[in-house]
């Protein structure tokens, strides 16, 4: 039996692999740096050996996964090529794994995780499925129909998939380092589009996947009346959300559910028009709505006194808006308290305005440093570049974490694809120091 070696085993793409292979019942190992990433706990729980990075981790009888972040010149990589040992990019080896499955793309500049997360919750309670989250979740199963996998559109990677079904929930303008503007993102998606082999699932809200064309069926889902899979009646309240589906005007059923906002009813509208077009009942798809406990990172809720702290992963302005939209169904009588960390250089400098505008929508503002990446340590503007266009922001640091207990019941919304928890967890050391004080 070969062992999987994963280069870069925390990554939150080859995490989840690497535990669906493992769940599977192949032999699975790993290296990475030593830090600390949470995509790592699932992997000590299933004690898998993770180890540094390190040339002589690389042997003989090995297939090398490599994570996409690394080069070709990684010490591991080039000592895989010395000894002769198959390398396979992680997008690759993926893209040829899920032919074994009916399977189902989630794609999206937002929304990926979250959809991806609730899709496979649900199909998998009408057949056994894998799973592959961007969150660093993944599980396999041996006797599994369907394979539900996050696909990215960064660098185009999703373009090594020829998924069954695609699930587009929006094309929005993200990785500046990448796409030089809208036109360019829209264009990968479409890339991507031709090459789904049964049905599209589409937002019809969204301007950008309205002109998508594709050689199998498009299926349109959202608010508007000329959506396929249409909401109506939708119901807010601090215990989740009610409304009716209609499929092409006529009454479906109707369906709660306990998540906030109104992108978490078109996420659940992607979820019920795949299994629509699969056969899976209403019934089935209720049932499974009330027991989803959601993803790492989206809107995950810790109550320390009268404080409550969301950890979310919000990294882009649209994301800000649904999670400031979300604690304000939840929580309508509370301080909104918004401490965000940008993630990269080229991403602040080219929403600064956008992420002001949208940070301006909590009460209140902190802000961290720019969180650099392996691609880009330094850039042309500072964290003051975007306080000096927020009204009554603050930079704060984890030294001073101190400030935030002025905002007495609050909701503290920590946001940000970098390390953005440490400031948490030193908010959260301040909060139960003054308990036992």
């Amino acid at each position: 039996m070969t062992v999987f070696h994963f280069t870069g085993i925390k990554g939150s793409g080859m995490s989840s692999l690497a535990q669906i292979l493992f769940d599977a019942g192949e032999q699975v190992q790993g290296s990475d740096v030593d830090k600390y990433f949470f995509t790592e706990q699932p992997l000590r729980e299933r004690n898998i050996p993770i180890f540094t990075f390190n040339a002589d981790n690389i042997k003989e009888g090995m297939t090398i996964i490599a994570g996409n972040a690394f080069p070709d010149d990684h010490p591991e990589l080039e000592r895989a090529r010395q000894i002769g040992v198959e390398i396979v990019r992680y997008h690759k080896f993926l893209g040829e794994y899920i032919g074994n499955y009916t399977s189902i793309a989630i794609t999206g500049a937002h929304g990926k995780t979250s959809t991806t997360g609730l899709m496979s919750h649900v199909v998998g309670g009408y057949k056994p499925t894998s799973y592959l989250i961007g969150d660093g979740t993944g599980a396999g199963h041996e006797n599994a129909d369907f394979f539900v996998m996050e696909a990215c559109e960064y660098r185009r990677h999703f373009l090594a998939y020829n998924p069954d079904y695609a699930v587009m929930t929006n094309i929005d303008f993200d990785h500046p380092d990448y796409f030089a503007n809208i036109e360019d993102v829209y264009s990968a998606f479409q890339s991507l589009a031709l090459q789904v082999k049964k049905a599209i699932i589409a937002c019809g809200d969204d301007e950008q996947l309205q002109r998508i064309q594709a050689k199998v069926p498009v299926v349109y889902y959202g608010f508007g009346a000329e959506n396929d899979f249409e909401a109506r009646n939708v119901e807010k309240t601090t215990e989740g959300t009610k409304f009716d589906v209609f499929v092409r005007n006529e009454f479906y059923s109707t369906f709660f559910i306990p998540l906030f906002g109104d992108h978490a009813v078109l996420n659940t509208l992607a979820v019920i028009t795949l299994c629509e077009y699969e056969g899976i009942s209403p019934d089935i798809i209720q049932e499974r709505l009330i027991t989803y406990k959601g993803v790492k990172r989206r809107f995950t809720e810790t109550d320390i006194g009268n404080n409550v702290l969301i950890d979310d992963y919000a990294h882009h302005p649209t994301e800000i808006r649904a999670t400031i939209q979300s604690a304000r169904q939840k929580f309508p009588d509370r301080e909104l308290v918004a401490i965000f960390q940008p993630h990269t250089f080229t991403r602040t400098q080219a929403f600064l305005q956008d992420f002001a505008d949208s940070l301006s929508l909590a009460d209140t503002a902190y802000l961290c440093d720019i969180f650099g990446s392996a691609r880009e340590t330094q850039g042309a503007l500072s964290i003051q570049d975007l306080a000096s266009l927020i009204e009554g922001s603050a930079v704060i640091t984890t030294e001073g974490i101190e400030v935030l207990t002025k905002h007495e019941r609050a909701v503290f919304l920590f946001m940000g694809a970098g390390d953005v928890h440490k400031f948490q967890d030193a908010f959260e050391n301040v909060l139960k120091n003054n308990e036992t004080a």
